[in-house]
């Protein structure tokens, strides 16, 4: 094995100049806050330095990453409550562990996420088998049918027996159960 296969590739490197700027050093390009999103989606290892100071920076830069993100509106991945509870950790004593906890969970999930993946989507296509839209579609409007016959005995195959009189039936069963449930309550209540 060479030892281009064995050793890491380095990060690449992110200045950012005072006008707010972000310069990627490997494209020799200036990127978008959206661009570093994308490169972190495609699991591309950056570090961004301050032009200036030389300062290490990458954490309040994918903060503001999460920032915009968080205000798209289109999906909140941090509920306001874990922002809370967060925010409360700072200065705490246990405040330490909150990263390395918050790490391996994230990395817990990450391992597992493309098998939870697979776990849905073979769930979803033995559940759906056609287009799953159609048949969630389809099985709806049959529950709604089959419990309007349930609960109206003069639709016209409602009831039990397809009959008005096997939906009257049903309702006779009811009302003999709910005055039997009645008696009982009562009975306790006395012994009371």
């Amino acid at each position: 094995m060479s030892d281009a296969h064995t050793a890491q590739q380095a990060p690449i490197t992110i200045k950012k100049y005072a006008n707010r700027r972000l310069y990627n050093t490997a494209t020799s390009s200036y990127v978008t806050l959206d661009h570093l999103a994308q490169m972190v989606k495609a699991g591309a290892d950056f570090v961004v330095y301050d032009a200036k100071s030389g300062e290490d920076i990458t954490r309040s830069v994918l903060t503001q990453i999460i920032v915009e993100e968080e205000s798209k509106g289109g999906q909140n991945l941090l509920p306001i409550s874990f922002l809370r509870q967060l925010i409360g950790f700072y200065g705490d004593s246990l405040g330490g562990l909150v990263p390395r906890y918050l790490e391996t969970s994230m990395q817990a999930f990450s391992r597992n996420e493309q098998q939870m993946r697979q776990v849905m989507q073979n769930a979803l296509e033995g559940i759906f088998p056609f287009n799953p839209l159609e048949e969630m579609n389809k099985q709806n409007m049959a529950f709604v049918e089959n419990a309007m016959k349930m609960f109206n005995p003069f639709i016209p195959g409602g009831g039990v027996d397809g009959t008005a009189e096997g939906g009257e039936s049903q309702l006779n069963d009811l009302k003999a159960q709910v005055a039997m449930l009645q008696r009982q309550l009562e009975e306790i209540g006395k012994k009371k």
